[in-house]
Formats: C-alpha cells, structure tokens, sequence
C-alpha cells in the first residue's frame, strides 16, 4: 500500500520562474489506495486543503489557488467512495445513485418512465381511433441520415401525387417508429375497451368529474389485463406483425393515389409501384437510401378498422381514380347485377309471350286456310 495524491501548480509559471522561484503545490487530499486503484486518478476538492511550499511550510489554501472545482452532480470514483473517512474531516457531498449517471452541470434526462408510457399509449390509442390507414413496416437498425434521406424521397413523392384541390394534403403523411409494446396496449384498448360498459360495472373509482373509465384508469386496466382476444379479430390478426422493431406509415384519410406514391419509394414492386428512375429521382438512388430501403420491410396495414396483408394493401393502392374510381366500380357492378338479374326475369316472360304469340299466328293462319277451303267448295257447288 502507498500513499497516492494529486497536486497542481498555483499558477503559470514561465520556464525562467519556474527555475528561480520555489514551486508551490496545492495539496487537497491523501487517502491510502491499493496497487488496484493505483492507476485511478483522485478527485481534488476545496475541503481542508493546504498549501506546501519547497521549503516545508505550510499555509491555508487561497482563493487563487488552482484547486479543481467539485459538483455536486459530479460522478465520484468508486474507489473514493469505499476511502475510510478521517474524523474531523469535511467530506465532498455524495450525490444520490439516481443522479451518479448524469453529466455534470446538467439535470436529470427525460420525464420519469411511467409519464412516458402514459403519454405514448395515449398517443396511440388516439391515432389507432381517429387514423382510417396505417401501414406497417419492420425496420432493421436504420441510422438517423437514413431514416432522413427515406422521408425526404418519401415527402417529395407524396407531394407530387397531391393533385391541385385534394382533400388530403401530403404533408399530413408521416413516417414515425413504434414502440411495439406500448403500441400493442394501446390497439388492444383501441379495439376491446368500452369506457360506457366500464361505467356500469360496481367498484368504479369516481373522480370530481364521474367514473374514471379512461385509457390509463384502473377500470381499464382491471378490464384488459386478463382479456384474451377473439382469433378472428383484427387485433389477433395484427399481433404476429407487431414484433421486433417496427414502424408505421400513418395517412389523415384513405387516398389510393398518395398510397401508391408512398409504396412506390419504400416498397417498390413493378410493374404497378415501380421505383422513379434514377434520371426523374437522382436522390432515391444515393447510398443512405438504398441502404435504407434494404432494411426496410411491409408486412401488413389497417384500412378503415381491418387488417390487410401486402397483397391487399397493394390492391387498394392500385386503385384507378382513388375513391371516386372505386365508386364508379361499386356503382358499375351494381348496375351489372341489376341488369343481369333483369334480364333473367324477363326472359322467361319473353319467350313465354314469344310461344304463346307464335301459337296464335299459328291458329289464325290455320283459321284463315279453313275459311278458304270452305269459300272455294261453296262456289263449286
């Protein structure tokens, strides 16, 4: 064992003074370390520290002095924190574990855990009830120039197929990450939770404003903690999709037309979603992304509460004319049947009239032959 300590110089001294006058350290601190600790360095604080002069001498530390400054939010070594303490001696404030991690100078990062989850499971049940189209993608280990260069090439493709006057405007199309479990919470309530069948059950918590039955109360949880969902519900269908990294493509309103621009940039499939030539789009083809794209996968969407899988999601994007296409489709199938169905009916009538009719002809031309015969053996007699 051996007595360790740091010492500084009380100022700049030029290499001539340094020469002539004595030197003068500034001793804060000697605690015995082991050779283990040996290669740590020690912290120096204000605490008791004298000054030592070449010729043994001691005096109280000055303010001139250059002593390292100590923070309270400072990390401590940890071989400092197991030093045996000296009776008598003021020791530096150890700062709370919760705050050891923390940059000096700097406070806490962040809100608390659990303000986090409660503010993102009310995000997305917000976005799950109030979104009629999200698409789902897995991610692998994208960068932040990549997931910048995708939504570049993906905002400049949505705003080119934003036709003059549309309802749906595409800057209102957003790219974000998922957190998958908080996500899963969030589409379970979304789709299983009814605050009004929450209320009517006893033993509610009742605040000054009613029955606390919303998404974070305990009437909530009590309800969806040991539910199991149905196997053909959308939420069975869409759980397998939701795990590993993932992240959501999220539009104000269905609209085929700005759902094919954005699967012809982040899933390009020829010949109905082709990827933008290089020539049109020299920016889609840089090194960002492409790499993005590579680590990028559609697995499925949500369309108007149901669940699609690719194919799907595909044949509502390549809808021609967006809505007003699918509309006169729905108005041209009715129509089909309509006329099919008419046709049908009518046409037993009409050769039912058909028959009938050409057997009358039949018997009036017979009656009119008859006629004829009789007239003819008259005149002969």
């Amino acid at each position: 064992m051996r007595i360790g300590c740091r010492a500084r110089t009380t100022r700049n001294l030029s290499p001539i003074e340094a020469r002539e006058a004595p030197s003068t350290f500034s001793i804060t601190r000697c605690i015995p370390i082991t050779q283990q600790d040996s290669g740590r360095h020690l912290l120096l604080t204000r605490h008791n520290a004298t000054s030592v002069t070449a010729t043994g001498r001691a005096r109280p530390a000055q303010a001139g002095d250059a002593l390292d400054r100590f923070s309270p939010h400072d990390t401590i070594p940890h071989h400092l924190d197991r030093a045996p303490r000296r009776p008598g001696r003021l020791e530096p404030p150890v700062p709370p574990p919760s705050r050891r991690l923390c940059p000096a100078n700097k406070a806490a990062l962040g809100p608390p855990p659990e303000t986090r989850k409660s503010q993102l499971i009310r995000t997305y049940t917000s976005l799950l009830r109030t979104t009629p189209l999200i698409l789902f993608f897995q991610h692998s280990n994208l960068t932040a120039d990549e997931w910048s260069a995708l939504r570049r090439e993906l905002n400049a493709s949505l705003a080119a197929a934003t036709p003059e006057g549309s309802a749906v405007d595409g800057r209102d199309v957003h790219l974000q990450v998922l957190r998958t479990r908080m996500f899963n919470v969030a589409l379970k309530l979304a789709e299983f939770y009814d605050p009004e069948v929450a209320k009517a059950k006893a033993g509610v918590q009742t605040g000054t404003r009613g029955p606390l039955v919303h998404d974070l109360s305990m009437a909530a949880y009590e309800a969806m903690k040991d539910f199991e969902a149905p196997e053909d519900s959308a939420y069975a269908q869409i759980s397998p999709l939701l795990c590993g990294p993932t992240a959501a493509l999220v539009f104000p309103a269905v609209s085929p037309a700005h759902l094919a621009a954005a699967l012809k940039i982040l899933s390009p499939s020829p010949p109905k979603f082709p990827a933008p030539t290089r020539k049109k789009n020299p920016g889609y083809y840089e090194p960002q992304c492409q790499s993005a794209l590579q680590k990028l996968l559609l697995v499925g969407g949500r369309i108007e509460g149901d669940v699609f899988d690719v194919e799907g999601v595909k044949w509502v994007g390549g809808i021609e004319g967006g809505l007003d296409g699918l509309r006169a489709q729905l108005v041209y199938l009715l129509q089909s049947a309509g006329l099919g169905l008419t046709t049908a009916l009518e046409g037993g009538s009409k050769s039912l009239w058909l028959t009938l009719e050409g057997r009358r002809t039949q018997l009036e031309d017979e009656g009119k032959e008859g006629e004829k015969k009789a007239e003819g053996e008259t005149k002969s007699e």
